[in-house]
């Protein structure tokens, strides 16, 4: 698939996406590439932006929001949110044998946060649909009912990227490229 969308900079993007992107670029050094294509609809980059800061407040640790962010992006095959993800979790410092067992896809070492991976991924899977018996084995790990709102949070911020760079075919960040991912063995881009 081909969809040829442009990776916009701050100089590029409609003038309502403009500032966003040159704050990005002041505080990271570079704009992402998934901010990039969401500036062609600045409502998109805002309220992917917005729904981000949000889920920062949802309760859940910094390790906790990397986890369902990661379960959620590699459940859905995103290329771009796993290496994105990983940087940001290296960059914070956070256990790296945690992030690597959901970018394989393998069950974490701690009960807990294992219980967070499992119930994130199931979530995805049937698409919110999840038993009875899959939020009582979540609570009964240590979490409440406002987590399994946290969860659902983070889902949905990754619909939202996860979905855009598959239309978007999003190449991956030379900052992100240590951490590159490839789903079940599908070709991806480098920007």
């Amino acid at each position: 698939m081909s969809t040829k969308f442009e990776i916009h900079d701050d100089a590029s993007a409609p003038e309502a996406a403009q500032s966003s992107l040159a704050e990005a670029k002041k505080s990271l050094g570079f704009i992402p590439s998934l901010y990039g294509v969401l500036a062609e609809n600045p409502a998109a980059l805002e309220g992917y932006q917005t729904l981000a800061g949000i889920f920062g407040t949802s309760g859940l640790t910094p390790l906790e929001q990397q986890v369902v962010t990661i379960a959620a992006s590699v459940e859905n095959e995103c290329h771009f949110c796993v290496a994105a993800h990983s940087a940001i979790a290296a960059g914070q410092k956070l256990d790296s044998d945690v992030i690597n067992a959901i970018r394989n896809n393998e069950a974490i070492a701690d009960p807990k946060l294992e219980a967070l991976r499992t119930f994130t991924k199931k979530t995805v899977i049937e698409r919110g649909f999840v038993s009875d018996a899959d939020v009582d084995s979540f609570i009964d790990a240590g979490y409440d009912r406002a987590a399994v709102l946290a969860v659902i949070l983070g889902i949905s911020l990754k619909v939202i990227s996860n979905y855009t760079n598959h239309v978007a075919e999003t190449p991956v960040n030379e900052a992100f490229q240590p951490f590159a991912w490839t789903p079940n063995g599908h070709e991806v881009a480098a920007a």
